[in-house]
C-alpha cells in the first residue's frame, strides 16, 4: 500500500475527529508514514481515544498500515471484521486485495478486485489495479479496457495514463502512447514516472537523445529510482557510454543492493573496461541474489580462469552446470572437469564425470569428450570424430576442450595448435572462443586479440 494514499485517508478523519487528541495524534501517524516509519505508526493506535478506536476509517488507516509494514496478516485480520460487519465496504475488500498481493495470492487478490468492481464499478484503485495485473500478464486487451474506464471517468487520471501508454507501447502504437505520456508529463511535471515511461518508448524507437534526456529529468526529479537508474546506465550502455553507464548501476546498486538487474549490467562493464576484480566481485553477488541465473557463474568461470583460479572456476562451472538446461549444461561439465583437473590430480574429476556420463546421450561428440577426460585415453577417436564434425560452432567447443586437454598432458605444442584451429573456425560469441582468444592474447598467437 503506497504512503501517499495511505495519507489520503487521514483529512477525512481530521474533520470526523471533533476533537485536538485524535487530530493530533492522526498528525503523528503522518508524520511517520512519510519517514517510512511504520512501527511508530503503529503503535500509536494504542493511543486512540477509546470513543474512536472502532471507527472503521481508523481501522482502515489501521490496517492499510499493516501492509505498508509487511504484516498481511495483521491487515487482513483488521479488514475481515470490517467486512463482517459490512459487506459491501469496498476500502476493507481493497486491504484484502493488498494483503493477497503482499503473499503473492494472485487469485485471491483478483476475487477482491473483482468484489470491488462489483459494488463500485468505477472505483478507480481497483480498475488499475486490474489493468496493472492483466498488463504483467500480457493480457494487453484486457489492461487497455480497465485503464480506459478509469480514463472515461477520470480523464488526467495519471496511472491510468501511463498505463494506458505501456498498453499501446507493447501493442506498437507508438504515437498514441506518445500522446498519452505528453499529457502526463504535461499534468504532472513533477512526477519521475511519465518520463521514464517516455523514455522507454523513445528508447524502443531508436531516439536515444530524446531518451536520455527524459531520463535525466527522471533521475533529477527521483534520484533513488532503482528502475530509472538501471534503464539510465543500461541506454547509455547501448550506445557505449560504459563509464557513464557505471555512474548510475553503481548508484542503483547503493539504492537497492539486493536488487540482481544492475549487477547483470555493471558486472559485464566492468569486464569490458578489464576491471576484472570488480567484475568477479559483480558476478558473485549476482550469483548470490540470483542463483538460477547460470550465466552469472559462466561469467565467474570465464574471469577465473583468465587469473589460473583453476578451483575457482572449476567451482563456478560445476554451479552453472546444477543450474543449466540438461542441454546447454555439457559445457560447463567439460569446463569444470577441465579445471578440477588443473587445480589438482588430473584424475580428481573422475567419479563427477562418470555421474554426468549416466545422464549424457552416448552418441554425442560431449559424451566423447566426457569420456577422454574420464578415461585419460583414446584421444585418437576424439580427434576424429571431432575432424568430421560438420557443425562450426560443436567443432569450435571440442577443438577447445582438445587443446587444453593436451595443455594439462603437457603437450604445450599439440595445445596451441588446437588453439589456432579454433581461432580459424571463428565461431565468435561462443564461451569457448572467447575462452580461447584470452589464451592467444595471453601467449602472442594469433591475430586478433581476447574479447
Amino acid at each position: 500500500m503506497a504512503v501517499l494514499l495511505i495519507l489520503s485517508a487521514i483529512p477525512s478523519l481530521y474533520s470526523q475527529s471533533g476533537g485536538q487528541t485524535l487530530e493530533n495524534i492522526l498528525s503523528e501517524i503522518a508524520d511517520y508514514l512519510a519517514a517510512r516509519n511504520y512501527t511508530s505508526a503503529l503503535s500509536l493506535f494504542n493511543t486512540m481515544p477509546p470513543e474512536h478506536a472502532g471507527d472503521v476509517e481508523i481501522k482502515i488507516l489501521h490496517a492499510n498500515i499493516f501492509n505498508a509494514a509487511g504484516r498481511p496478516a495483521d491487515a487482513r485480520r483488521i479488514a475481515s471484521e470490517v467486512i463482517a460487519a459490512d459487506s459491501s465496504n469496498t476500502e476493507a475488500l481493497m486491504v484484502l486485495a493488498d494483503a493477497a498481493a503482499l503473499e503473492n495470492k494472485d487469485r485471491d487478490r483478483r476475487g477482491f478486485l473483482d468484489r470491488v468492481i462489483g459494488i463500485n464499478p468505477n472505483h478507480v484503485r481497483a480498475l488499475i489495479d486490474l489493468a496493472n495485473i492483466n498488463l504483467i500478464n500480457s493480457n494487453l486487451r484486457a489492461a487497455g479496457t480497465y485503464f480506459d474506464r478509469v480514463l472515461q471517468s477520470e480523464p488526467s487520471n495519471g496511472e491510468a495514463l501511463v498505463g494506458r501508454a505501456s498498453v499501446y507501447r507493447y501493442n506498437r502504437e507508438s504515437r498514441e502512447a506518445e500522446r498519452l505520456l505528453n499529457r502526463a508529463v504535461a499534468l504532472y511535471p513533477e512526477w519521475a514516472r511519465p518520463y521514464h515511461e517516455r523514455a522507454r518508448l523513445y528508447k524502443g524507437a531508436g531516439y536515444y537523445s530524446d531518451a536520455l534526456e527524459d531520463l535525466q529529468t527522471a533521475v533529477n526529479l527521483e534520484p533513488d529510482n532503482y528502475w530509472v537508474l538501471v534503464d539510465f546506465g543500461q541506454t547509455l550502455m547501448e550506445l557505449n557510454r560504459l563509464q557513464e553507464a557505471l555512474v548510475h548501476l553503481d548508484r542503483a546498486i547503493d539504492v537497492s543492493p539486493d536488487d540482481f538487474i544492475a549487477y547483470v549490467y555493471s558486472a559485464a562493464i566492468k569486464d569490458a573496461l578489464g576491471d576484472y576484480a570488480g567484475a568477479e566481485r559483480d558476478y558473485a553477488r549476482l550469483g548470490r541474489l540470483k542463483p538460477d541465473y547460470y550465466f552469472a557463474f559462466e561469467a565467474l568461470g570465464v574471469i577465473r580462469m583468465r587469473n589460473k583460479n583453476w578451483a575457482g572456476a572449476r567451482d563456478a562451472f560445476l554451479e552453472a552446470y546444477t543450474k543449466a538446461p540438461r542441454d546447454e549444461s555439457y559445457s560447463y561439465a567439460i569446463l569444470a572437469a577441465l579445471n578440477w583437473m588443473r587445480a589438482g590430480r588430473q584424475t580428481d574429476p573422475k567419479t563427477f564425470l562418470a555421474q554426468v556420463l549416466r545422464t549424457t546421450p552416448n552418441n554425442t561428440l560431449d559424451y566423447s569428450m566426457l569420456r577422454l577426460l574420464h578415461d585419460l585415453s583414446g584421444d585418437n577417436n576424439v580427434t576424429i570424430l571431432v575432424d568430421n564434425e560438420r557443425n562450426i560452432y560443436t567443432k569450435s567447443r571440442m577443438l577447445f576442450y582438445l587443446g587444453t586437454y593436451y595443455e594439462i598432458r603437457g603437450s604445450r605444442t599439440l595445445a596451441e595448435r588446437y588453439y589456432l584451429m579454433v581461432q580459424d573456425i571463428d565461431a565468435a560469441g561462443q564461451l569457448e572462443w572467447r575462452l580461447n582468444e584470452i589464451i592467444l592474447a595471453e601467449r602472442g598467437l594469433g591475430i586478433r586479440n581476447a574479447q
